[in-house]
């Protein structure tokens, strides 16, 4: 019997999930990671990070090969294993669906009760299949759990049970099951996190096609028509996996402690909600035509930093907590031995001047696409102009979240001038909004420039630059364009390498270092864009196409050197930022190079057309969404509980 490998590079995985929790899925077949009903929860297997922490494996008798992809349009796996005797597809996937009460346009509020589907079918031949099940108790806990045999599956201590059928037999903690298939033959086996009525695997037909409803008719709301629409559409489809249903958050990544440098210490949880990614993946969901993404983010920023006396901060949990405690696990390896393994993340309580900034452009951009705020919301984007005007005087820790002492960091600045500046376009300018934009801006000038001719630092008084300032020229700050353009080429000279662009250099207050991040090569070929260098841009955009997993997927960073993925898999960044520049592009090569200018407000005008243009499509989408009332009732998912 061939079985997966422990821990195999991160770009061997493919995602799979319902917006409550999420699996990862290797390359062979096996399940190294899963999290059932929410992202942050303890993980059902976690070999991911540790050879002890449990998988789900399938093992095949005289495998030859293996390939893989996602069902069209969909978050559904499909694994082929060729062997010599036949061949075996193996479907994973997490049931989704619309709830009963849900609009016929509603694809947010899902019913998805923790379910893992793996649906196995001989395609040719005949094949000897084992699966091999080793779950994991809470807390991460490298002991297996009390486990009995039933006559219907594997039942834990502590209500998770696999539902299967065949040679049932308990090894070492190891759930084994072992049977044959023929051509045609088909057998489910399915894993729930919580007591079902009935049986779960006479339902998984109706689960498959449900959930292959639901994904399909999300995927056909994008009114995205431009070049690479496949590599789009996989990130559009990623991003929508990262939501977590029952609030509106957006977690980073699904995973912890995936290693930016292997065998470091940069090993960081991001199974959260980080204000500066959300509001980034919601701009390029909502320019691909998903707003109900945007309206349950809406409903959570409120709900969480509408709270008397708070301020909001750069990250929540997923239910809006705003402390999370980071600990370590030292009773783990992690992966390849690079630790150690974190749960929660101290930089919930870090201040970081740009995240306010984000969330006021974005909703100047919800602003141009027709919603209107409540008055609980203007009172929220209001005192967050306000508190910027109090504290932009004051040093942080970035964008980056660097560990070491607090500076002044350029890109924070300008984040608080696009702060002040969003106010005033949505609730007209006030003189100390205008006072303090105007003196942001001269400091930027004064104390945030190095060299001669100067180019943007990335802290005053330093000489060396960040990555981050790549996004400047898009923000619609009046500095000037020469100056622009030295600081996209210093960052050139001393961040690029080969494809792919490092955030910064020097000093942050770890040790080690990391691999090249996939967000700002990125934005370099948007960078390009702005500089007029078109070809160049499309090109590394192409390129960098050609360095996602075989699936479509990123991680956050990359080794140059050898292509391998770094960091927590797969990551919104990246994908969020390969959605943005694949629009920009498209609207470069439309209406060239001063189209780029402005707010993302003004270029999310111009990629829908006109106001009036942009009205009679959403009305149009309603009209389609009411026409295809039958037809949508195909993804509500029905399940006995």
């Amino acid at each position: 019997m061939t079985c997966a490998p422990p821990q195999p590079p991160i770009r061997d995985y493919a995602l799979i999930g319902d917006c409550h929790g999420a699996a990862l899925v290797s390359r062979q077949g096996s399940i190294d990671w899963c999290t059932l009903l929410r992202f942050d929860a303890d993980p059902v297997f976690f070999r991911l990070l540790d050879k002890g922490g449990g998988a789900w494996d399938i093992c095949v008798e005289g495998m030859v090969s293996t390939s893989r992809e996602y069902l069209p349009r969909t978050n559904i796996l499909r694994t082929r294993f060729e062997t010599e005797s036949g061949t075996l597809d193996v479907i994973d996937f997490m049931p989704v669906g619309r709830a009963r009460s849900a609009s016929v346009h509603d694809y947010v509020t899902l019913n998805a009760p923790g379910w893992l589907v793996r649906r196995l079918e001989c395609v040719a031949g005949t094949v000897r299949v084992t699966s091999r099940l080793a779950p994991r108790a809470a807390d991460f806990s490298v002991d297996p759990p009390d486990i009995k045999v039933e006559n219907d599956g594997f039942l834990c201590n502590g209500g998770t049970k696999l539902w299967c059928t065949g040679n049932l037999r308990l090894e070492s903690g190891t759930a084994v099951t072992e049977f044959d298939l023929c051509e045609g033959d088909r057998q489910s086996m399915v894993l729930t996190a919580m007591e079902a009525l009935g049986d779960p695997r006479e339902q998984s037909d109706a689960l498959f096609e449900a959930t292959k409803s639901y994904w399909t008719e999300w995927t056909e709301y994008s009114r995205y028509q431009g070049p690479y629409a496949a590599a789009v559409g996989r990130s559009a489809l990623a991003l929508k996996l990262l939501t977590y249903a029952p609030t509106g958050a957006l977690v980073a990544a699904p995973t912890t402690s995936l290693p930016e440098e292997i065998g470091g210490e940069r090993n960081w949880d991001y199974r959260f909600c980080w204000m500066r990614d959300t509001t980034y993946a919601l701009f390029a969901l909502s320019v691909l035509g998903y707003s109900g993404e945007g309206r349950r983010f809406t409903e959570f920023l409120t709900r969480n930093c509408l709270r008397e006396g708070s301020v909001m901060r750069i990250m929540y949990g997923l239910d809006g907590e705003p402390f999370l405690r980071e600990r370590t696990l030292d009773h783990l390896s992690g992966y390849h031995q690079s630790r150690p393994v974190r749960v929660g993340n101290e930089a919930a309580g870090q201040r970081q001047l740009d995240v306010f900034g984000e969330v006021l452009d974005w909703a100047e951009l919800r602003a141009c696409l027709g919603e209107r705020f409540d008055a609980g919301e203007k009172a929220l984007f209001i005192s967050v102009a306000d508190h910027v005007c109090r504290i932009w005087q004051e040093p942080d820790q970035g964008l980056w979240e660097m560990r070491g002492g607090s500076r002044h960091f350029t890109q924070g600045k300008i984040m608080a001038w696009v702060t002040l500046d969003r106010a005033a376009r949505l609730f007209g300018d006030r003189p100390v909004w205008r006072e303090n934009r105007d003196a942001i801006l001269r400091a930027v000038e004064n104390e945030g420039c190095a060299g001669n001719p100067g180019y943007l630092a990335q802290s005053f008084g330093a000489d060396s630059t960040d990555a981050s300032l790549l996004q400047v020229p898009l923000l619609g700050i009046p500095l000037d364009d020469a100056l622009i353009e030295r600081t996209i080429r210093k960052i050139e000279a001393d961040l690029k390498k080969d494809d792919f662009v490092y955030r910064y250099r020097g000093d942050d207050g770890l040790s080690g270092g990391e691999g090249a991040f996939m967000i700002t090569s990125f934005w370099f070929v948007e960078a390009l864009l702005i500089m007029g260098r078109g070809d160049e841009a499309r090109a590394l955009f192409e390129r960098l196409l050609g360095h996602a997993n075989d699936v479509g997927l990123y991680s956050e960073e990359i080794d140059p050197a050898s292509g391998a993925f770094l960091g927590n898999f797969p990551q919104a960044f990246t994908h969020l930022a390969l959605i943005s520049s694949a629009q920009l592009l498209s609207l470069y090569e439309r209406d060239g190079r001063e189209a780029l200018r402005g707010t993302n407000a003004d270029r999310a005008r111009r990629l829908i057309g006109s106001t009036q243009g942009w009205r009679g499509l959403a009305y149009a989408l309603i009209r389609n969404r009411k026409f295809r009332l039958f037809s949508s009732r195909r993804s509500v998912l029905r399940i006995d509980r």
